[in-house]
């Protein structure tokens, strides 16, 4: 198992309030880092996982809620971050918006914000997180992406969610190459079924849906200071998944 040293770092994972990002962000506390639960609507959630942290895990931890859509709620959250833990060491661009219909049945805001969560606020908090670990010449961004989509992977029923997850792996490479030379590593993480999935296909790889712990594993894979050579790649956590078609 993946086990890192993080003690003296502070990470920040978009959307950790439930799910996988609140998976992710336990991972990263249990290796030591001082962690910031990020929500927009989810503050019960939110306070539990941060009650959880200072309970069991013994580092610094604070909530903090944004619109990381928004430019102006984004640098909000990483001052609030910054006061409270320090610079952003690690960052987490786990949110993202999922609508499965078929695209004629989307309406405008939907496209919207499916585009805007997984794309636009990857860019942004990516955008304002650079300006501290370029200056302290060292930084860890993970990007959550999906299995297949920098494969030209199609689907009728999930058009926007694909584009924005391709344009993520897209920027996630882009990104890679212009920090290259700051100490700074920029990769992604991208599943093809979860545990906590909305949704089961009729049949799943290996006979069942990724763990949290699978995908525990590939973030701090690219987390670990022996991975610093490691960036602008893409990690599919799909127990070797290859659509025909979807």
């Amino acid at each position: 198992m993946i086990d890192p040293d993080l003690s003296g770092q502070t990470a920040l994972v978009t959307g950790s309030a439930k799910g996988v990002g609140r998976e992710f962000l336990l991972a990263l506390a249990d290796c030591g880092a001082d962690v910031a639960v990020h929500y927009r609507t989810s503050a019960a959630e939110a306070e539990a996982v941060r009650e959880t942290v200072a309970e069991e895990y013994g580092v610094e931890v604070t909530t903090v809620q944004a619109d990381v859509t928004d430019p102006a709620e984004v640098e909000k959250l990483f001052d609030e971050v910054e006061d409270a833990l320090g610079p952003v060491d690690i960052l987490v661009n786990n949110v993202g918006a999922f609508a499965p219909r078929h695209w004629e049945e989307l309406d405008h805001e939907t496209w919207e914000t499916v585009i805007e969560t997984n794309l636009y606020g990857t860019y942004l908090c990516s955008k304002r997180a650079l300006g501290g670990m370029r200056g302290q010449g060292y930084g860890r961004i993970v990007n959550v992406g999906y299995a297949s989509s920098d494969k030209g992977l199609v689907s009728p029923k999930n058009f926007p969610y694909f584009v924005a997850k391709s344009g993520v792996l897209m920027f996630t490479r882009m990104l890679a190459a212009d920090t290259q030379d700051d100490g700074i590593t920029v990769n992604a993480v991208s599943p093809y079924t979860v545990e906590n999935s909305a949704e089961f296909p009729d049949e799943l790889p290996r006979g069942r849906a990724a763990q949290f712990e699978d995908m525990n594993q590939a973030l701090l894979f690219f987390i670990e200071p022996g991975s610093e050579y490691i960036s602008g790649q893409n990690v599919e956590v799909s127990g070797g998944w290859l659509p025909e078609s979807v």
